[in-house]
């Protein structure tokens, strides 16, 4: 079963919030309750204590009628709103209470007896009695005060109902829960906006890449913000075009590839099958078969070794095995290479080797597979009667070598792209489209640079920047 962000953001996030929302309201309603009741036990406590202070003067005054002076304490009572003041005998029973009314049937109070049997003369009751026909929640402290002569009065006794308070901290829970409530409400909104603005956009990138990874490269994300979600949108709509354009690459590659594949294929089975079955072949026609088979089987291993090599580049196992060597001498063995193609071609291939020490850290197969390439371009888009020029020379710690030609040329829109792999060009000239690619890769691995520059109708200018050994490259290659 597929996990979503929702789903564990539901668990996780609300889960967490509810349960401690939860804990916390509990705790808070533990605390109000705890905090009001021993409000409630304080004011007794302080109010039982200066009565029974007084019912001691008075025990101690001779001058003054006991008896009377206590009743009078209980009738007077000033605070028979919010508690009740009563006088007990020895058997816990309610003699009188600021209340005013006659007590005929008592009950019998937990707080009297546990004052009687208290070593402190105090006893406690907090729990529920009846009252009126229905249950009350009430308060309760008794103290002892010393007998006196003919007087019945054992204890007093301040008793006050819970209800008030009760319904105050059901009050405060009330709002606390209700906080917590729009807290929730708070939090599944924030997290609504979290899913409608991330996670669902998520889930529409990730559809859409799925569909590019499938071979739909025309599905496009709309994009809608401007933040990471909207930067994210535009980079798989950028990969899905390139993608598009590479796919697009790479079919015009593979077809120009088994173009090129059959041409010389054909050529050589064609002269094959002559030379066979010809019995009274002469000798011209025979050597000129034998050129055209040995020409197009050089083309053959040509291309096939540019797709070895473009292979191990694109995988990183193109090897190099870096050695000090004469640049010069195996730029002009590559320019030795094409000076009779240029002849039966018509092209002027122009080359004076400049009298200086050649001498870089390279691969010289490597950097001659540059040469070559670079000279069979030259040559190949040059129509007979047109010149090739090759010049070499140093400057500023690096080897520059220029192959120029009065060739086709190549488009301005073209040239940017010129050296990305599978691209030809605007053109109908045999190539596979990965030589500069491989090339241009070489060449930066030797910490050079490959440039060109061209004009449709005047020809092509390719510079290849190497440094020489020892010197690190200069900044502006290395830039």
């Amino acid at each position: 079963m597929k996990k979503s962000i929702t789903g564990r953001w539901l668990r996780g996030t609300v889960g967490i919030v509810l349960l401690t929302l939860l804990v916390v309201e509990v705790v808070f309603a533990w605390g109000v309750r705890t905090y009001y009741y021993a409000g409630v036990e304080q004011n007794l406590y302080s109010r039982i204590q200066s009565y029974r202070n007084l019912i001691e003067n008075y025990e101690r005054d001779a001058s003054v009628d006991y008896g009377r002076e206590v009743r009078a304490l209980v009738q007077n009572f000033p605070y028979k709103s919010t508690m009740e003041f009563m006088l007990l005998d020895a058997g816990g029973g309610v003699i009188s209470t600021s209340s005013g009314f006659e007590v005929t049937d008592p009950p019998r109070m937990l707080d009297a007896d546990m004052a009687f049997l208290s070593s402190d003369m105090t006893g406690v009751y907090h729990g529920e009695v009846e009252s009126y026909g229905r249950p009350e929640n009430i308060y309760a402290i008794t103290m002892l005060t010393t007998p006196m002569p003919d007087e019945p009065i054992a204890a007093i006794r301040m008793v006050t109902s819970l209800e008030q308070v009760d319904d105050r901290v059901s009050s405060l829970i009330l709002y606390a829960a209700l906080f917590g409530v729009a807290i929730i409400f708070f939090v599944v909104f924030s997290g609504a906006y979290f899913i409608n603005s991330i996670v669902l956009p998520v889930g529409e990138v990730t559809k859409t890449a799925r569909r590019i990874a499938q071979g739909d490269f025309g599905t496009r994300l709309e994009v809608k913000t401007d933040d990471e979600i909207g930067a994210l949108c535009r980079t798989i709509n950028h990969m899905a075009e390139a993608l598009s354009a590479s796919e697009k690459l790479k079919n015009e590659f593979i077809s120009s590839v088994s173009h090129e594949l059959r041409t010389p294929l054909t050529a050589i089975k064609g002269w094959g099958e002559t030379l066979l079955v010809e019995p009274d072949i002469n000798r011209e026609t025979l050597e000129m078969g034998m050129r055209i088979i040995m020409s197009e089987t050089d083309r053959l291993s040509l291309m096939v070794e540019e797709l070895l090599d473009f292979s191990r580049m694109q995988s990183g196992r193109l090897k190099y095995v870096f050695d000090r060597m004469d640049l010069l001498a195996e730029l002009g063995e590559a320019v030795l290479m094409f000076t009779e193609r240029a002849k039966r071609e018509n092209i002027d291939l122009i080359y004076e080797e400049p009298n200086i020490p050649g001498e870089v850290i390279g691969d010289k197969n490597r950097l001659r597979q540059v040469f070559i390439n670079i000279l069979d371009n030259a040559i190949k888009y040059s129509d007979p009667g047109g010149t090739v020029e090759v010049q070499a020379g140093a400057e500023n710690g690096m080897f520059y070598i220029t192959v120029s030609d009065t060739g086709m040329g190549i488009a301005q829109n073209d040239l940017p792209k010129i050296k990305d792999r599978f691209y030809k060009g605007g053109h109908n000239r045999r190539g596979s489209g990965i030589g500069l690619a491989v090339a241009d890769e070489i060449v930066m691995t030797h910490g050079g640079r490959l440039d060109i520059s061209s004009q449709i109708g005047h020809g092509t200018t390719v510079t290849i920047l190497l440094p020489m050994a020892g010197r690190a490259p200069s900044p502006e290659v290395a830039g």
